[in-house]
């Protein structure tokens, strides 16, 4: 064929790829915006179709463009065109191939950057001091420290120390080599805050651990109403004297996250220390709700700041789990527990808006799927929580990932929440946990144990009791159960664990009594009196409680959350509970659960 019209193209494409890989290259050095490269794009798009049918239509001759039917076929120089267009071709191919290497091995990417950035970036930013005895000035100090905390936590090449960590060495005299040693980090930043009256004097400092260097350190006096924009320039300062390049997006993302209101974090970090006091208190309800008077005035003050939101309906869930498990609340109408059910799914609802980080919405997202009873796409859900891989935590994720299917990707996120809170009970008990429904019940041994020797907590005890009877150590938690180190698990009766040993050894009479007793006392609810009954292997007596459960609004959220606890696969049959086997149904989950613990009794 005369015509050049494979070679125009050919040519045209390599041209316009090279074209494209300067304009991104000057654009992005020019700072231009992103819709310029878009449109460059676009216009050699365009424009290839325009040099075919021109090709096509057209001929170079020695006397210039003509048409090519007006061309006389023993004048045509088509073959000579087509020569000095493969040479062309050949040419910027060459320089394309150069581009391509240079592009490739000279400049990293940004993946290469965040990676060589993460190397050794990692800070823990411990509580800054408060050196005025004011009645709030603590308060305040913590609230500021907080405040700088989640702002670095923002940076994808650091991995911070989380807050309960972090905090655990408040008021504490210790060197920082060792809290560095403690919390696994190379950078520790600490400070003092002193105010007098309306005056404010901060100081802060960042230390390299590995030979103590001093690598910044700043004062500030300024007045608290100024605290935010302090609380701003220390948190990038600390960042740019661990060489991070900190653009637009990153100081945004820095600046999107926390109370950013003085008041209202000093009220945040009232609330969240009752609120943490009453996890470990019998009296946990009056508790949350005196928690929830703080948490009411924080979202007053501050309306877009998620936490305070998810704290303040725990109370409401805790109220609405008990209601559907029939375990005793003290005198609260079904208008109450109404009214706190939807609270809690509202609270959740405003906090996902209100979510700065897409990790945080997929978090809470998840929690409203479990609340809602909307169990449709929630692998989705859990599969976005994945793919985030934030240090952050829900409600949901530290059991709901083994249940539905995701022990295995669960054991990866509770190592990445291990590294960011080390010293947190809550972290060892769910990385234990997911490795238990993983299938490695001796990893999961060896983490129990070792945070047990790190950050004992009751779960982490519960967990580990389980976990010794899912490696065949009846004996071992005989004894932790005759000895009562695990008396005061999470509020649960030890009835509850010597049933479970009863069961796991086949002593069915022994298990009969121990039910009958728990049945009696004053702790007896469905919540353990189903799984006690599918330890034992009574079938028709697991079905009707959990029938029971299953007739109630919020009875699917509950029923699942038996099943983890269970640690014995279906506890009952799916059939018995027909709203529970609805939502198993519509979120595709894997029925029945893992099996963790073998009970001899138990035959289905």
């Amino acid at each position: 064929m005369r015509r050049n019209v494979v070679r125009v193209g050919v040519a045209y494409i390599v041209v316009a790829w090279v074209l494209a890989q300067v304009a991104e290259f000057a654009f992005d050095n020019f700072g231009a915006p992103e819709w310029t490269i878009k449109a460059v794009v676009v216009v050699l798009l365009i424009g290839l179709p325009i040099a075919l049918i021109f090709s096509w239509a057209f001929e170079m001759t020695p006397d210039g463009v003509k048409l090519e039917k007006d061309v006389d076929r023993s004048q045509s120089i088509t073959s000579h065109t087509g020569r000095k267009l493969d040479r062309m071709i050949i040419g910027v191919l060459v320089i394309a191939l150069a581009w391509f290497a240079w592009d490739k091995f000279s400049t990293p990417s940004d993946t290469d950057v965040a990676s060589t950035a993460n190397a050794g970036s990692s800070v823990a930013v411990l509580p800054f001091v408060a050196m005025s005895n004011g009645p709030d000035d603590g308060y305040f100090a913590d609230g500021l420290t907080e405040e700088i905390l989640n702002s670095l936590a923002q940076l994808p090449e650091l991995l911070v120390t989380s807050r309960t960590s972090a905090f655990s060495f408040k008021g504490a005299e210790i060197p920082v080599s060792e809290i560095a040693a403690a919390l696994s980090v190379d950078h520790i930043v600490e400070g003092s805050v002193r105010r007098s009256g309306d005056r404010l004097r901060v100081t802060a400092q960042l230390i390299r651990t590995e030979d103590d260097t001093h690598l910044w350190s700043e004062n500030y006096d300024s007045t608290s109403t100024d605290a935010i924009a302090v609380q701003e320039d220390i948190a990038e300062k600390i960042a740019v004297a661990m060489n991070i390049v900190l653009d637009e997006d990153k100081r945004a993302a820095m600046k999107a996250v926390g109370l950013r209101n003085p008041e209202a974090f000093t009220l945040y970090q009232k609330g969240v220390e009752i609120f943490n006091d009453a996890h470990g208190s019998r009296r946990i309800l009056d508790r949350l709700r005196e928690a929830n008077v703080y948490f009411d005035q924080v979202i007053e003050l501050a309306p877009n700041f998620i936490g305070a939101y998810i704290d303040r309906s725990d109370l409401a869930q805790h109220l609405v789990l008990n209601n559907a498990i029939g375990r005793r609340s003290g005198d609260i109408s079904e208008e109450e527990i109404a009214a706190a059910y939807e609270g809690a799914v509202q609270n959740h609802e405003i906090a996902a808006r209100a979510a700065s980080t897409p990790a945080l919405r997929a978090l809470v997202e998840l929690d409203i799927a479990i609340l809602s009873g909307n169990w449709r796409g929630i692998r989705g859900h859990m599969e976005s929580v994945f793919l985030a891989q934030s240090c952050a935590e829900g409600n949901s994720t530290g059991w709901l990932p083994n249940v539905i299917g995701y022990a295995s990707e669960n054991v990866e996120r509770t190592k990445k929440q291990l590294a960011c809170d080390p010293l947190r009970s809550l972290s060892w008990f769910n990385a234990a946990r997911a490795q238990l429904w993983s299938g490695d019940f001796e990893g999961a041994l060896q983490t129990a144990e070792e945070g047990r020797n790190v950050a004992p907590g009751d779960w982490l005890g519960m967990e580990w009791f389980r976990i010794l009877l899912a490696n065949k150590m009846s004996d071992e938690a005989s004894a932790a159960v005759q000895s009562r180190i695990l008396d005061d698990s999470d509020g649960d009766s030890p009835l509850v664990l010597e049933a479970m040993v009863a069961a796991y050894d086949g002593d069915k009479e022994l298990l009969s009594n121990l039910l009958a007793k728990y049945e009696q006392s004053d702790q007896a609810d469905p919540f353990w009196m189903i799984s006690m009954n599918a330890w034992g292997g009574n079938l028709e007596r697991a079905n009707e409680l959990a029938a029971t459960i299953d007739a109630h609004r919020y009875g699917s959220g509950a029923l699942l959350n038996i099943v983890q606890w269970c640690a014995c696969g279906a506890p009952w049959d799916l059939e018995a509970t027909p709203n529970f086997a609805a939502r198993i149904a519509e979120g595709q989950i894997p029925w029945p659960a893992p099996t963790t613990v073998e009970f001899r009794l138990k035959t289905w």
